[in-house]
C-alpha cells in the first residue's frame, strides 16, 4: 500500500498535524489521534466523546481514503471521552481494540470506574464531573490485550508504556526515532479542569485531569517516566500538542513540583487512592462535599453545550462562505491493607459498582 502523499504538511479541514505520520482530531474537549506507518497503513488511538463516530470516519477518509480502515484501535484508557465511538467503529471496521489488562473490567461490562470527584480542580469541567459517565461498556468481542513485550499492534517503531494513575491501566505510546509521545491523559497540555481553557487552548503542561484521577502517587510516577523519555513532541488527550525545549522544561517542572502544581489540596483521592485489580474496583475512599452548588455546575454544562453549538454553527457558516459571528503494586501507596478495608468485616476481594 502506497503511503499517503503530503499528509503531514497538507492542511486538513478537521484534523491537525502533530508530527510526521501523526494527526490529531478534537472532539468537543478531547483529542484522538491517527498514526500511520511508512506504507500508509494506520491505527486509531482513542475514540473521542459519544456521538463523534461520523466525525472520526470523515477525518479518516480525508487522511487515508474513504475505503481505508485501520489495522487496529488502540486505547490509552477507557474513560467515556476516549471510547465514545469505539464500539461503532470496531464493528464497522471489523478491527481489534487493544488495551492494558487493568482496563478490561471497564471495557467488558464488569466494573464501573471509581467515581469522579467534582470537588477538585476549581473549574467548569471539574464542577460538571458529577454528571460524567463512569459505567463500563462491553466490547469483549473486539478487545485484545496489548503485547507484554511493549510492541504496538499495527504500528512500526512504536512502543507502549504503562502509565497508571489517571486509571489503573492507562498507557502511553512512544516513537523512539523522533521521540514523539502520544500520552492520553497521563498529563495534559492545557488546564483540563477549566471550561475556558477548552476555548482558548493555551498550551502549557498540567497534571492529569484531577476530577477523574484516583491515584495521585501512581500519576506522579507516570509523569516521571514520561519526562525521562525527553519527548520532542507530546500529544495529549486534552490540549494541543507541545514540542521542543519548552515542553521538556515545563514537564520537568511538573515532575519536581507535582504535589503542589497537579495534586489538589483537598479531595476524595488525595490521601488514599481507589483500590483496583484485574476485576475492577475493590474499594474507594468516602466522598467529600462539593463546595460549589450543583446548580452552578448545571449552568456550566448548559454554557458548554451552547459553546459547542456556537462552534458548530460558525464552522457551518465558514463552510458555505459566510463569516461566523493491586496485583500491580502501583495501586497502593502504603504497605498493608488500604484504609478502606477492614479485615474483620470487609472482603478485600469483593467488587461493587454502587459508589456514591
Amino acid at each position: 500500500m502506497e503511503a499517503p502523499k503530503n499528509k503531514y504538511y497538507a492542511g486538513r479541514r478537521e484534523t491537525f498535524a502533530v508530527a510526521p505520520r501523526v494527526w490529531g482530531l478534537k472532539t468537543i474537549f478531547v483529542n484522538l489521534y491517527f498514526i500511520a506507518n511508512p506504507d500508509g497503513s494506520w491505527v486509531l488511538v482513542d475514540a473521542g466523546v459519544p456521538g463523534c463516530t461520523a466525525k472520526i470516519r470523515r477525518a479518516a477518509g480525508e487522511l487515508f481514503g474513504d475505503e481505508s480502515r485501520p489495522r487496529a484501535i488502540l486505547l490509552t484508557h477507557g474513560h467515556f471521552d476516549h471510547i465514545g465511538a469505539v464500539k461503532d467503529l470496531a464493528h464497522e471496521w471489523d478491527v481489534p481494540v487493544y488495551a492494558h489488562p487493568m482496563e478490561l473490567p471497564y471495557l467488558t461490562g464488569l466494573s464501573s470506574y471509581p467515581p469522579p470527584d467534582s470537588s477538585v480542580g476549581g473549574g467548569g469541567m471539574a464542577y460538571m464531573a458529577f454528571a460524567y459517565p463512569k459505567k463500563p461498556i462491553n466490547i469483549k468481542n473486539y478487545i485484545e490485550l496489548l503485547p507484554e513485550d511493549g510492541s504496538v499492534p499495527g504500528l512500526e517503531g512504536w512502543r507502549w508504556l504503562h502509565t497508571p494513575g489517571h486509571t489503573a491501566g492507562h498507557v502511553s505510546f512512544f516513537r523512539e526515532e523522533d521521540r514523539v509521545l502520544v500520552l492520553g491523559d497521563a498529563f495534559t497540555t492545557r488546564d483540563a479542569e477549566s471550561a475556558l481553557a477548552v476555548m482558548t487552548e493555551k498550551r502549557e503542561v498540567h497534571g492529569p485531569p484531577a476530577y477523574f484521577t484516583p491515584d495521585w502517587a501512581a500519576a506522579h510516577h507516570s509523569v516521571e517516566i514520561l519526562s525521562e523519555l525527553s519527548p520532542e513532541v507530546a500529544a495529549s488527550g486534552h490540549g494541543m500538542p507541545m514540542a521542543g525545549e519548552e515542553l521538556r522544561r515545563q514537564l520537568d517542572d511538573l515532575v519536581k513540583n507535582f504535589w503542589v502544581k497537579a495534586v489538589p489540596s483537598t479531595g476524595r483521592y488525595i490521601h488514599e487512592p481507589a483500590i483496583t485489580d484485574e476485576r475492577g474496583v475493590v474499594s474507594v475512599p468516602p466522598p467529600v462535599g462539593n463546595p460549589v452548588p450543583k446548580i452552578v455546575a448545571i449552568a456550566g454544562a448548559v454554557a458548554l453545550a451552547g459553546l459547542a453549538l456556537s462552534v458548530m454553527g460558525r464552522r457551518r457558516a465558514e463552510k458555505f462562505g459566510r463569516k461566523g459571528k493491586r496485583p500491580y503494586s502501583h495501586n497502593r501507596v502504603a504497605s498493608g491493607l488500604p484504609p478502606t478495608v477492614e479485615p474483620k468485616s470487609d472482603d478485600p476481594t469483593g467488587h461493587t459498582n454502587n459508589y456514591p
